[in-house]
């Protein structure tokens, strides 16, 4: 993608400049998707993307700019360009690279790119028609794949040379119920850092089958309580509820800014005992894993919180030199047109000691959130509104009947300290993050949990 040769004179352009820090980030990315709308065919898209990001530190002071333009003239004009922006003058030269290949602990065994959509489409076809025929119910089904193939290559003016390749797939179904003027959906999207071996693994026709059961189980229920209420949060993406609320106030960028409950809290008790949170980047073959984040840092697991005491934060490189941290392999973006900032990867809160059964028997009178929905969130104060995409009252220790329209409202800070009872064996989830340096790969995830007591909206 880009000589030494040419990276070294931009890098030195750089230090000349005055800048303490300089980074060059070269991405080459190939896209693919299907994907089929009840039977046909919908679209089929592929594409590739090149280019190449270029970071300037002056102290507390970032410079970014970004270019299609590979060619030695333009990437050494660019360099001119940004670096102009300084009156500083330096001698200083960039450390000669250590060439130094990323471990692979993700291997692809198939890639996406050598499979014909039309093999593709046949699966997607046969999960549509799964799903319309689970009941008269349902009125659309949805069923899409989708790949990337990212090769990425990071030259800084430290010496660092790394190389790294990520393969994703991700499959994405979608069922709506229809009825009396209503309208409920079931969504289920498995991914991995992966080759096509992963999408070839997937029972396709059982997942779309699952959509179409939620959407009707919730086209026929009845609306949710509103009022304080003990809530069981179910595994897998429940864990988005924790990634939103506390999860982002865990980055370096909030911490750094003093834009976070969070900040200045290490060592401190700030959840349940019954709370141990993870940010893991190197589970094999994990949707959000990496081998390496976009500065180079080998992916790490990293405790953030410890039977209820904040261990750590998720830390890059410049945000680390501000808060006296080393990096977790936590920098992440989109793509070379953003600059990177911390960001999670597979965060999660581990399992406990208290059994399902026993989590929902010690209920009279609460809510079991089994699928979440979206939400809102504002980091500095921890405060969220999340709509759950499916529920069940909890009725004298049992789950009872199916109630929709459930929101759940208050304060991440708040709400880690009042989970009572945590289960064994937490499960992951996939999904897109978006932040200030676009929208990346991640899980969320937990065993089920037990909040003593939450803010629930509804309508009844």
């Amino acid at each position: 993608m880009i000589k030494e040769k040419t990276a070294y004179e931009m890098l030195e352009t750089a230090l000349g400049s005055g800048a303490d820090f300089a980074e060059i980030f070269a991405e080459r990315k190939k896209t693919t998707s299907v994907s089929a709308l009840n039977g046909k065919a919908r679209s089929a898209n592929s594409g590739i993307d090149m280019g190449l990001g270029f970071r300037l530190i002056y102290g507390e002071k970032t410079v970014y700019a970004y270019t299609n333009d590979l060619s030695e003239k333009s990437l050494l004009a660019l360099a001119k360009d940004i670096s102009s922006a300084s009156k500083e003058i330096s001698t200083l030269k960039p450390i000669p690279f250590r060439v130094k290949e990323a471990e692979d602990i993700h291997n692809a065994v198939i890639l996406p790119f050598d499979i014909s959509k039309q093999d593709i489409f046949d699966r997607l076809r046969k999960a549509n028609e799964t799903a319309l025929g689970y009941s008269k119910l349902i009125s659309e089904a949805e069923a899409s794949f989708s790949a990337s193939e990212q090769e990425i290559l990071i030259f800084n003016s430290e010496g660092l040379k790394k190389e790294d390749k990520r393969v994703r797939c991700r499959a994405t179904l979608n069922s709506a119920a229809s009825g009396s003027g209503e309208k409920q959906t079931g969504y289920i999207a498995p991914g991995a850092l992966s080759g096509y071996e992963f999408f070839d693994s997937l029972d396709l026709e059982y997942l779309a089958l699952k959509t179409a059961e939620q959407a009707a189980v919730m086209l026929s229920a009845g609306n949710a309580p509103s009022g304080r209420l003990p809530v069981v949060i179910g595994d897998g993406f429940g864990g988005v509820l924790f990634h939103e609320a506390c999860g982002h106030g865990l980055e370096a960028i909030s911490i750094a800014k003093n834009s976070s409950v969070f900040a200045g809290k290490l060592g401190e008790k700030i959840a349940s005992d019954k709370v141990t949170a993870i940010d893991d980047g190197t589970i094999k073959n994990s949707w959000g894993s990496i081998n390496i984040d976009d500065e180079g840092t080998k992916a790490t697991k990293n405790i953030l919180i410890e039977k209820g005491i904040l261990k750590s934060y998720m830390v890059d490189n410049f945000y680390g030199k501000k808060l006296g941290l080393k990096p977790t392999g936590a920098c992440r973006r989109q793509s070379y047109k953003l600059a990177p900032v911390p960001r999670m990867t597979n965060t999660y809160i581990a399992g406990g000691s208290d059994s399902p059964d026993d989590i929902i028997s010690s209920i009279d009178l609460g809510l079991y959130c089994k699928s979440m929905g979206g939400g809102s969130v504002t980091p500095a104060t921890a405060e969220f509104n999340f709509a759950v995409s499916e529920a069940y009252m909890i009725r004298n220790g049992k789950i009872a009947e199916p109630v929709r329209g459930a929101t759940l409202i208050g304060r991440g800070d708040e709400i880690i300290k009042n989970i009572e009872m945590v289960a064994p064996n937490p499960k992951l989830a996939c999904g897109m993050c978006g932040a200030s340096s676009g929208s990346i790969p991640v899980c969320v995830g937990q065993p089920m949990l037990k909040v003593s007591e939450m803010t629930v909206g509804g309508k009844a």
